[in-house]
């Protein structure tokens, strides 16, 4: 029987066509929909197109047990996926689905991490830190962000010369080659 995964996200959406690719006649898993809590995220569009139905729900509804877990129930949800979503999940949420839901953090966990440090914040943190390398971390959910035990990571070698976009687009590669990856691994795992 495929793992029904659910997508949460919030922007572009870049990480979520590409596990809807990664999934799409994977005989493991499928994508039950993706879920954002912005009408306007264009993880919707991306998702729309590849044929993956999407759902649009406010901040007080996904804080609202009732309506989040009969969704994840209704639509037989296994498995779920934060790919830039950024809000806090519920601890209901996060109670319902241990060790059955992950983020991605780009950068290397517990550097760079935590309320606030999402997106440009993150590689501009780095560029300032003057690291000589970055990279994506794919965690565990917890209660508090990006603090939840590290399933894997990935790293790249970044430069001086490097601005904050060049280091968002070195670490946003390792992001399209291996996040996939890691969502299969764990959901195999947790057979």
């Amino acid at each position: 029987m495929k793992k029904r995964i659910c997508i949460l996200a919030s922007g572009s959406g870049t990480n979520c066509e590409n596990i809807i690719r990664y999934f799409q006649g994977n005989g493991k898993a499928e994508i039950a929909f993706v879920l954002s809590n912005k009408p306007d995220a264009y993880a919707l569009v991306r998702a729309r197109r590849l044929g993956v139905k999407t759902y649009v729900m406010t901040k007080a509804e996904i804080n609202d047990e009732e309506k989040m877990l009969g969704l994840m129930r209704r639509e037989h949800v296994d498995f779920i996926v934060l790919a830039g979503f950024l809000l806090l999940i519920p601890g209901f949420l996060i109670d319902a689905y241990d060790h059955r839901m992950i983020n991605i953090h780009p950068a290397l966990l517990p550097k760079f991490g935590g309320k606030g440090m999402y997106g440009h914040h993150v590689h501009e943190a780095v560029k300032a830190a003057g690291e000589t390398e970055t990279g994506m971390t794919v965690h565990w959910v917890t209660r508090q962000y990006d603090s939840g035990e590290i399933i894997a990571q990935y790293k790249t070698a970044i430069s001086p010369d490097d601005s904050a976009d060049d280091i968002a687009a070195k670490e946003h590669k390792l992001e399209m080659e291996y996040f996939p990856k890691v969502i299969e691994k764990v959901i195999n795992s947790t057979d």
